[in-house]
């Protein structure tokens, strides 16, 4: 992913709401599979990292980019922003070249 296609997403994502969150339990295959299936649905997604999760928000972002094979666009705080290209006849984002 370019800089320039970064920072495209990161402006679609600026008016998002976080749709997932991650709590004291971290990451759990049940939530690995949430995160799959809200990627299939919309490309680019935010999560939510609660106050009680012990983890490391960019290490949680790492994991759950490589075992749904999507691309971690930005972390915030506790803020992640993941994205994963679509099936070609549903993509609904246009990256710039």
């Amino acid at each position: 992913m370019t800089s320039k296609q970064r920072a495209y997403l990161k402006g679609l994502a600026m008016t998002m709401e976080p749709i997932l969150q991650v709590g004291k339990s971290s990451i759990t295959p049940e939530h690995t599979a949430a995160v799959a299936e809200a990627l299939e649905a919309r490309e680019l997604i935010k999560i939510n990292v609660l106050q009680n999760c012990l983890d490391d928000p960019r290490e949680i972002a790492e994991v759950l980019a490589e075992r749904t094979n999507s691309q971690v666009v930005q972390v915030i705080g506790k803020k992640i922003v993941l994205y994963k290209e679509g099936k070609k006849e549903k993509k609904k984002i246009q990256l710039p070249k």
